[in-house]
Protein backbone atom coordinates (compact mmCIF):
# COMPACT_ATOMS: atom_id res chain seq x y z
CA UNK A 1 0.00 0.00 0.00
CA UNK A 2 1.58 3.32 -1.04
CA UNK A 3 2.42 5.74 1.76
CA UNK A 4 0.38 8.91 2.12
CA UNK A 5 2.34 12.09 1.27
CA UNK A 6 2.77 13.11 4.91
CA UNK A 7 3.93 9.59 5.82
CA UNK A 8 6.46 9.68 2.97
CA UNK A 9 7.79 13.03 4.20
CA UNK A 10 8.22 11.67 7.72
CA UNK A 11 10.08 8.61 6.46
CA UNK A 12 12.26 10.80 4.25
CA UNK A 13 13.17 12.92 7.28
CA UNK A 14 14.06 9.80 9.26
CA UNK A 15 16.20 8.16 6.60
CA UNK A 16 17.86 11.39 5.48
CA UNK A 17 18.78 12.51 8.99
CA UNK A 18 22.37 13.76 9.11
CA UNK A 19 24.93 15.18 11.51
CA UNK A 20 26.68 18.26 10.14
CA UNK A 21 30.44 17.99 10.68
CA UNK A 22 31.33 21.05 8.61
CA UNK A 23 30.69 24.80 8.95
CA UNK A 24 27.33 26.55 8.83
CA UNK A 25 26.28 29.66 6.99
CA UNK A 26 26.58 32.82 9.11
CA UNK A 27 22.86 33.54 8.63
CA UNK A 28 20.98 33.75 11.94
CA UNK A 29 18.27 31.21 12.70
CA UNK A 30 15.03 33.23 13.01
CA UNK A 31 13.36 33.15 16.40
CA UNK A 32 10.17 31.61 15.04
CA UNK A 33 12.23 28.73 13.59
CA UNK A 34 13.96 28.28 16.94
CA UNK A 35 10.59 28.12 18.65
CA UNK A 36 9.31 25.64 16.08
CA UNK A 37 12.25 23.32 16.83
CA UNK A 38 11.71 23.56 20.57
CA UNK A 39 7.98 22.98 20.15
CA UNK A 40 8.87 19.81 18.25
CA UNK A 41 11.11 18.81 21.15
CA UNK A 42 8.29 19.46 23.59
CA UNK A 43 6.00 17.14 21.64
CA UNK A 44 8.20 14.15 22.56
CA UNK A 45 6.94 11.43 24.92
CA UNK A 46 8.04 11.48 28.55
CA UNK A 47 7.33 9.38 31.64
CA UNK A 48 3.93 10.42 33.06
CA UNK A 49 4.19 13.47 30.79
CA UNK A 50 6.84 14.82 33.16
CA UNK A 51 8.61 16.78 30.38
CA UNK A 52 11.91 16.91 32.31
CA UNK A 53 13.87 18.71 29.59
CA UNK A 54 14.97 22.35 29.73
CA UNK A 55 16.76 24.25 26.96
CA UNK A 56 18.94 27.34 26.64
CA UNK A 57 19.09 29.10 23.27
CA UNK A 58 22.43 30.86 22.82
CA UNK A 59 23.00 33.55 20.18
CA UNK A 60 25.22 36.00 22.06
CA UNK A 61 28.51 36.14 20.15
CA UNK A 62 30.66 36.52 23.24
CA UNK A 63 29.10 33.45 24.86
CA UNK A 64 29.46 31.41 21.67
CA UNK A 65 33.12 32.44 21.39
CA UNK A 66 33.75 31.38 24.99
CA UNK A 67 32.09 28.00 24.44
CA UNK A 68 34.08 27.62 21.22
CA UNK A 69 37.33 28.30 23.09
CA UNK A 70 36.45 25.69 25.74
CA UNK A 71 35.52 23.18 23.04
CA UNK A 72 38.73 23.74 21.06
CA UNK A 73 40.91 23.50 24.16
CA UNK A 74 39.14 20.27 25.11
CA UNK A 75 39.74 18.71 21.70
CA UNK A 76 43.44 19.61 21.75
CA UNK A 77 43.86 18.18 25.25
CA UNK A 78 42.02 14.97 24.39
CA UNK A 79 44.25 14.33 21.37
CA UNK A 80 47.46 15.48 23.09
CA UNK A 81 46.90 13.13 26.03
CA UNK A 82 45.77 10.24 23.84
CA UNK A 83 42.42 10.11 25.65
CA UNK A 84 40.20 10.52 22.59
CA UNK A 85 41.55 7.58 20.61
CA UNK A 86 41.98 5.38 23.68
CA UNK A 87 38.35 5.86 24.64
CA UNK A 88 36.85 5.50 21.19
CA UNK A 89 39.27 3.45 19.13
CA UNK A 90 36.82 0.54 18.91
CA UNK A 91 34.56 2.72 16.76
CA UNK A 92 37.12 3.80 14.15
CA UNK A 93 37.38 2.08 10.76
CA UNK A 94 40.10 2.86 8.24
CA UNK A 95 38.93 1.06 5.10
CA UNK A 96 35.69 0.77 3.20
CA UNK A 97 35.96 -3.03 3.45
CA UNK A 98 36.12 -2.89 7.23
CA UNK A 99 33.19 -0.50 7.31
CA UNK A 100 31.15 -2.74 5.02
CA UNK A 101 31.90 -5.82 7.09
CA UNK A 102 30.92 -4.28 10.44
CA UNK A 103 28.42 -1.63 9.30
CA UNK A 104 28.91 0.44 12.42
CA UNK A 105 31.35 3.00 13.80
CA UNK A 106 33.07 5.77 11.88
CA UNK A 107 35.01 5.51 8.62
CA UNK A 108 38.04 7.80 9.03
CA UNK A 109 38.19 8.59 5.32
CA UNK A 110 39.48 12.18 5.31
CA UNK A 111 43.00 12.74 6.66
CA UNK A 112 45.92 15.10 5.99
CA UNK A 113 48.39 13.55 3.52
CA UNK A 114 51.25 12.99 6.02
CA UNK A 115 48.98 10.95 8.30
CA UNK A 116 47.46 8.59 5.72
CA UNK A 117 50.34 6.06 5.59
CA UNK A 118 50.25 5.76 9.39
CA UNK A 119 46.56 5.02 9.92
CA UNK A 120 47.22 1.42 11.10
CA UNK A 121 49.35 2.87 13.92
CA UNK A 122 47.19 5.82 14.87
CA UNK A 123 46.32 4.25 18.25
CA UNK A 124 49.92 3.40 19.16
CA UNK A 125 52.46 5.48 21.07
CA UNK A 126 54.27 5.96 17.77
CA UNK A 127 51.12 7.26 16.13
CA UNK A 128 50.45 9.67 19.00
CA UNK A 129 54.04 10.93 18.87
CA UNK A 130 53.73 11.50 15.11
CA UNK A 131 50.47 13.40 15.52
CA UNK A 132 52.07 15.64 18.14
CA UNK A 133 55.07 16.23 15.86
CA UNK A 134 52.75 17.21 13.00
CA UNK A 135 50.76 19.52 15.28
CA UNK A 136 47.57 17.50 14.91
CA UNK A 137 46.21 18.22 18.45
CA UNK A 138 46.46 21.97 17.93
CA UNK A 139 45.07 21.74 14.39
CA UNK A 140 42.07 19.68 15.49
CA UNK A 141 41.47 21.98 18.42
CA UNK A 142 41.48 25.03 16.17
CA UNK A 143 39.19 23.32 13.64
CA UNK A 144 36.80 22.50 16.49
CA UNK A 145 36.94 26.04 17.86
CA UNK A 146 36.19 27.53 14.43
CA UNK A 147 33.22 25.23 13.85
CA UNK A 148 31.61 26.20 17.14
CA UNK A 149 32.51 29.89 16.86
CA UNK A 150 31.05 30.00 13.34
CA UNK A 151 27.70 28.64 14.46
CA UNK A 152 24.87 31.19 14.66
CA UNK A 153 22.99 29.24 17.33
CA UNK A 154 23.94 26.94 20.21
CA UNK A 155 21.46 24.87 22.19
CA UNK A 156 22.13 23.66 25.72
CA UNK A 157 20.00 20.76 26.96
CA UNK A 158 19.35 20.27 30.65
CA UNK A 159 17.25 18.01 32.87
CA UNK A 160 15.24 18.89 35.94
CA UNK A 161 16.85 17.09 38.90
CA UNK A 162 13.44 16.54 40.47
CA UNK A 163 12.94 14.00 37.68
CA UNK A 164 16.55 13.22 36.75
CA UNK A 165 17.81 11.06 39.63
CA UNK A 166 20.67 8.83 38.39
CA UNK A 167 20.56 5.33 39.83
CA UNK A 168 16.77 5.38 40.01
CA UNK A 169 14.26 4.53 37.31
CA UNK A 170 13.40 8.23 37.05
CA UNK A 171 16.97 8.83 35.87
CA UNK A 172 16.50 6.41 32.99
CA UNK A 173 13.06 7.75 32.15
CA UNK A 174 14.37 11.32 32.05
CA UNK A 175 17.27 10.49 29.74
CA UNK A 176 14.93 8.44 27.54
CA UNK A 177 12.56 11.42 27.23
CA UNK A 178 15.42 13.83 26.55
CA UNK A 179 16.65 11.54 23.77
CA UNK A 180 13.19 11.52 22.19
CA UNK A 181 13.00 15.32 22.41
CA UNK A 182 16.40 15.74 20.75
CA UNK A 183 15.54 13.24 18.02
CA UNK A 184 12.48 15.35 17.21
CA UNK A 185 14.76 18.36 16.74
CA UNK A 186 17.23 16.28 14.69
CA UNK A 187 14.46 15.18 12.34
CA UNK A 188 13.06 18.69 12.01
CA UNK A 189 16.26 20.53 11.11
CA UNK A 190 16.80 18.81 7.74
CA UNK A 191 13.54 19.85 6.05
CA UNK A 192 14.20 23.40 7.31
CA UNK A 193 17.62 23.54 5.63
CA UNK A 194 19.40 23.43 8.97
CA UNK A 195 22.08 21.18 10.39
CA UNK A 196 22.99 20.12 13.92
CA UNK A 197 26.03 18.67 15.68
CA UNK A 198 26.74 17.58 19.24
CA UNK A 199 29.54 19.59 20.90
CA UNK A 200 30.93 16.66 22.82
CA UNK A 201 34.56 17.45 23.66
CA UNK A 202 33.99 19.55 26.83
CA UNK A 203 32.01 16.66 28.34
CA UNK A 204 35.13 14.48 28.12
CA UNK A 205 36.99 16.65 30.65
CA UNK A 206 35.08 17.39 33.91
CA UNK A 207 36.89 20.66 34.56
CA UNK A 208 35.89 21.96 31.12
CA UNK A 209 32.28 20.91 31.62
CA UNK A 210 32.22 22.85 34.87
CA UNK A 211 33.35 25.94 32.96
CA UNK A 212 30.32 25.59 30.68
CA UNK A 213 27.97 25.17 33.63
CA UNK A 214 29.39 28.34 35.20
CA UNK A 215 29.20 30.24 31.91
CA UNK A 216 25.53 29.29 31.45
CA UNK A 217 24.63 29.98 35.11
CA UNK A 218 23.17 26.49 35.53
CA UNK A 219 21.24 26.46 38.83
CA UNK A 220 21.54 23.60 41.38
CA UNK A 221 18.15 22.16 40.45
CA UNK A 222 19.16 21.55 36.81
CA UNK A 223 21.76 19.21 35.27
CA UNK A 224 23.54 20.27 32.09
CA UNK A 225 23.40 17.25 29.78
CA UNK A 226 24.58 18.36 26.33
CA UNK A 227 25.33 21.30 24.04
CA UNK A 228 24.62 21.37 20.30
CA UNK A 229 25.46 23.78 17.48
CA UNK A 230 22.90 24.62 14.80
CA UNK A 231 22.79 26.66 11.63
CA UNK A 232 21.90 26.69 7.96
CA UNK A 233 23.86 24.20 5.86
CA UNK A 234 25.91 25.71 3.00
CA UNK A 235 25.56 24.44 -0.55
CA UNK A 236 29.17 23.21 -0.67
CA UNK A 237 30.25 20.47 1.73
CA UNK A 238 33.62 21.67 3.04
CA UNK A 239 35.04 19.01 5.33
CA UNK A 240 37.34 19.51 8.34
CA UNK A 241 41.00 18.47 7.93
CA UNK A 242 40.32 15.22 9.80
CA UNK A 243 36.83 13.86 9.24
CA UNK A 244 34.81 10.67 8.99
CA UNK A 245 31.62 9.28 7.52
CA UNK A 246 29.03 7.20 9.32
CA UNK A 247 26.28 6.40 6.83
CA UNK A 248 26.54 2.62 7.13
CA UNK A 249 23.87 0.93 9.22
CA UNK A 250 23.66 -2.66 10.37
CA UNK A 251 21.36 -5.00 8.48
CA UNK A 252 18.14 -5.90 10.29
CA UNK A 253 19.43 -9.44 10.67
CA UNK A 254 22.31 -8.05 12.76
CA UNK A 255 20.13 -6.45 15.41
CA UNK A 256 16.58 -7.85 15.16
CA UNK A 257 15.35 -11.20 16.49
CA UNK A 258 12.09 -13.05 15.97
CA UNK A 259 10.14 -14.32 19.01
CA UNK A 260 13.19 -14.60 21.29
CA UNK A 261 16.91 -13.78 21.35
CA UNK A 262 17.96 -17.05 19.70
CA UNK A 263 16.58 -16.44 16.20
CA UNK A 264 17.88 -13.52 14.10
CA UNK A 265 15.27 -12.01 11.82
CA UNK A 266 15.41 -13.38 8.27
CA UNK A 267 15.44 -10.89 5.41
CA UNK A 268 13.91 -11.92 2.10
CA UNK A 269 16.17 -11.57 -0.98
CA UNK A 270 15.87 -8.08 -2.41
CA UNK A 271 14.08 -6.74 0.69
CA UNK A 272 15.45 -3.50 2.13
CA UNK A 273 17.41 -4.33 5.26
Amino acid sequence: MPSAPHEARLLDAIFQRRTTNGPFKPDPVPRDVQHLLLSAAGAAPSHFNSQPWRFVLIENRQTIEQIAEISGQSMSALIEQGLFFNRYKKYFRFTEAEMEARRDGLHLDHLPGPLRPFTPHVFSDTGLALMKKLGVPGKLGEDNRKLVAGSPLLLAVLLDKEEYRPGELSGFYSVFGMGAAMENIWLAVGPLGLGIQFISTPMELPEQWEKLKTLLHVPPELELMAVYRLGYVPDSDRRPSIDWSSRHRKHLSQYVYREDCTAPEEIAPGEAS
